[in-house]
């Protein structure tokens, strides 16, 4: 696992998960704190997953092929994946720049 995911799903969340955590435990707590913005603040989930930017149309196709799913399983899932793109994209972005800084020499 991406040592980078861990601390990077603590800041989106505002939660402490320990950074050896397995990905299993990581989903779960993910899930955990999407499953109470379904039931009792469903604003604030929709205004955490436009915060991180998840797509919604792979949104509502992930939820429509999976009915029988846990909903905050496959949000969780969702937001893992997204911000390991977050995270691989910031990487070439500073190799990029890094490589740019040199050509300026």
């Amino acid at each position: 696992m991406n040592p980078e995911l861990i601390p990077a799903v603590n800041q989106t969340l505002g939660i402490s998960l320990p950074e050896n955590i397995p990905y299993e435990k990581l989903r779960e707590a993910v899930a955990g704190q999407i499953s109470p913005l379904i039931t009792n603040d469903f604003n604030k989930l929709l205004s955490l997953l436009y915060r991180i930017d998840i797509n919604e149309n792979k949104l509502k196709n992930m939820l429509a092929k999976n009915p029988g799913t846990d909903a905050a399983l496959l949000i969780a899932d969702l937001v893992i994946e997204r911000q390991l793109q977050k995270i691989e994209s910031r990487k070439m972005f500073n190799q990029q720049k890094g490589a740019n800084d040199e050509e300026k020499w």
